[in-house]
């Protein structure tokens, strides 16, 4: 095999790998809405935002002094201040108090506005410009998940829809930066990293929640509560931060239009709640968008 062809067949592998593990973290977040509003059966929001993330950076923490992980480079501290603020800070607490009111297929709208945010924001960092196709066929896509989960929750906008709208700005921020500085530093290590950097505004979340909000423990608050912090908040960031930097952040965040869809379905098998008729058409939809998506060049 001449090096050319090998080298395009290592492309083709990486390829392949990172859109896997791209979909093993939007398989690992679609269950977030469900857990949280599970998590808010025994805790509410200021508690579980605070609880979820001070446990998430105990168990990040400890992988990093167990793995010996160097502290990262002066240059990266604001990247991963700016992770912390998007994806540990301001998407779990936004998100959380919108549950608190609208339902998990209202606020799948959130998931469904983000793949689209998070290419365009990570355009303006990095300088990529993706073809005029990418930008068209991600659009309809985006649109399609808007226009699906707006209709069926009544449309409106309410003081959820401002709180969803504001984590759906910082987290395409966080995921972005993130994106990039996986290229640097393991997948983990950004997301562990950026825990560990918030823990005293989470720990002052926590200790405010535990103060000021009422306890009303139960099985399933504590299964959804384990759910976003070990998972939500830190182990799914692994596969989905090494995916982003194989296959680049604007085709990774395109798979992320199928998390709404899949939010549904969770939300149908453990939260009861009725699935739409539209749902299997606007299913196909994304599915056809992502399909061209990641054939298009960037």
């Amino acid at each position: 095999m001449r090096l050319d062809d090998s080298a395009i067949a290592d492309r083709a592998v990486a390829v392949r790998s990172g859109t896997a593990l791209a979909a093993l973290g939007v398989l690992a977040f679609s269950f977030t809405f469900p857990a949280t509003v599970w998590a808010l059966k025994g805790f509410d929001p200021w508690t579980a935002t605070g609880l979820r993330s001070v446990l998430a950076a105990l168990v990040a923490g400890t992988c990093l002094r167990a793995f010996r992980v160097p502290l990262p480079r002066r240059d990266q501290w604001r990247g991963l201040a700016v992770v912390s603020l998007g994806c540990v800070l301001a998407f779990p607490i936004l998100t959380t108090l919108a549950l608190k009111t609208s339902s998990t297929a209202h606020s799948a709208v959130v998931i469904g506005l983000l793949p689209l945010a998070t290419a365009v924001i990570s355009s303006r960092l990095t300088g990529n410009r993706p073809s005029r196709r990418f930008w068209l066929v991600a659009a309809v896509g985006a649109s399609a998940v808007v226009v699906f989960t707006v209709a069926q929750s009544g449309g409106g906008l309410s003081t959820a829809d401002l709180f969803l709208f504001g984590a759906l700005v910082l987290c395409a921020f966080g995921y972005a930066e993130g994106g990039r500085l996986a290229r640097e530093m393991a997948g983990w290590h950004v997301i562990a990293w950026a825990l560990v950097l918030a823990l005293p505004v989470t720990g002052a979340f926590a200790v405010f929640g535990l103060a000021t909000e009422p306890l009303h423990v139960t099985g399933e608050g504590i299964v959804g509560l384990l759910y976003v912090a070990l998972v939500s908040q830190f182990g799914g960031f692994f596969a989905w931060y090494r995916g982003m930097a194989e296959i680049g952040v604007a085709r990774a965040s395109q798979l992320q239009l199928a998390q709404p869809l899949l939010t549904l379905v969770w939300a149908v098998l453990l939260l009861g709640e009725h699935l739409p008729a539209a749902a299997p058409v606007t299913a196909l939809i994304v599915v056809a968008c992502i399909v061209v998506t990641q054939r298009s060049r960037s």
